[in-house]
C-alpha cells in the first residue's frame, strides 16, 4: 500500500510541475554571457537561432552579452547588430582615466555605441530586457529590468580595474559577470524554457604583456560558468572562441562565424 501512495504522491507533483510551467510568463528566455570581444559570437549564435526559427521572448545580458542583447531587444537584426557593433573598436569606447578607481573610463561606450538604441529604458525595448550588473559597495549581483539603458549596460560591461565603475542611484556598479556571467538565474523563474550562451571558454596563454593584460586574465579566470551547464535546456560554449582574447576586436567576423556554425550544426529539440 506504501508504494501505491509513493507513486500517486510522483504523479501528483509531476502534474503540479507541468502545470507550473505551463504558467510561466515566457515560453523561452536566453541568457547571453561576458566575455569582451567574443560577444560578436553571440549575434552569430542567435542568427542561427533564428533561422531554426527559434526566437527569444525574454533575454538576459551581462557585459557583451548586455551589449548584444539590447540591441536584440531593441528590434535590431543579430546581423545589424553585428555590422553596427563591429565598427567600434576598443579604443572607441574607452579612453585613458586618472587610475582612481579604474585604469580606463567607458563612458564614451554611454556617448556613442549606446546611442544606437532609439529607446533610453529598459522597460520600453521591444523584447524584455534583464541585464545583470554588480553593485560593488554591497557586494552582490542585481538583475536589472527597468531603468536607462546607457548607464546599466556600462556599469554591465565595466570589467573591474580596467574599467572605473558606473555609478548610479548612490552606488557604484561594475560588470556583473563578477557574480553571474551567464545570467540564468532571473529567466528560470519566468521562462518555461532557458537557452544558456557562455563565450568565456579558457584558454592557454604564453604570456602577459601589460597590466591591461593582467586584468582581463585575471578576470576571466575568476568568472566561472560551468556549474550553469545543468540549469538550461540548451548550453551554448563553441570552444574554438578560446583561441581569442577578449579584448581584441580585430577578428569580429572570425568570432561571429564561430557562434554561427556552431549552432547552425546543432539538432535543437526544445519540446
Amino acid at each position: 500500500m506504501q508504494r501505491v501512495f509513493l507513486c500517486l504522491d510522483a504523479t501528483f507533483s509531476n502534474f503540479v510541475l507541468m502545470a507550473l510551467e505551463r504558467k510561466k510568463k515566457y515560453d523561452l528566455g536566453i541568457a547571453l554571457g561576458g566575455g569582451g570581444a567574443r560577444g560578436f559570437a553571440h549575434l552569430g549564435v542567435l542568427q542561427a537561432l533564428y533561422e531554426k526559427g527559434i526566437f527569444p521572448d525574454v533575454i538576459s545580458g551581462v557585459s557583451a552579452g548586455a551589449i548584444a542583447g539590447v540591441f536584440i531587444a531593441a528590434g535590431h537584426s543579430p546581423e545589424d547588430a553585428f555590422h553596427i557593433i563591429k565598427k567600434y573598436k576598443f579604443s572607441a569606447i574607452s579612453e585613458l582615466n586618472i587610475p582612481k578607481t579604474g585604469l580606463l573610463s567607458s563612458s564614451k561606450m554611454k556617448s556613442s555605441l549606446l546611442k544606437k538604441i532609439q529607446v533610453e529604458r529598459l522597460e520600453d525595448l521591444d523584447t524584455p530586457m534583464i541585464v545583470c550588473v554588480s553593485n560593488m559597495l554591497d557586494g552582490k549581483a542585481e538583475y536589472l529590468s527597468e531603468g536607462p539603458i546607457a548607464d546599466i549596460v556600462q556599469a554591465s560591461a565595466s570589467i573591474p580595474i580596467l574599467f572605473s565603475p558606473v555609478k548610479m542611484n548612490g552606488k557604484l556598479y561594475s560588470d556583473g559577470g563578477i557574480f553571474d556571467n551567464v545570467p540564468i538565474k532571473p529567466l528560470k523563474k519566468y521562462c518555461r524554457k532557458v537557452i544558456g550562451v557562455s563565450i568565456s571558454p579558457i584558454q592557454k596563454i604564453e604570456k602577459l604583456k601589460n597590466l591591461v593584460e593582467v586584468s582581463t586574465r585575471m578576470f576571466q579566470l575568476v568568472v566561472n560558468t560551468r556549474d550553469r551547464r545543468k540549469k538550461c535546456d540548451l548550453y551554448i560554449e563553441p570552444k574554438e572562441l578560446s583561441n581569442y582574447e577578449i579584448m581584441d576586436t580585430k577578428h569580429a567576423q572570425e568570432i561571429y562565424d564561430i557562434g554561427y556554425k556552431h549552432v547552425r550544426d546543432l539538432v535543437i529539440d526544445l519540446n
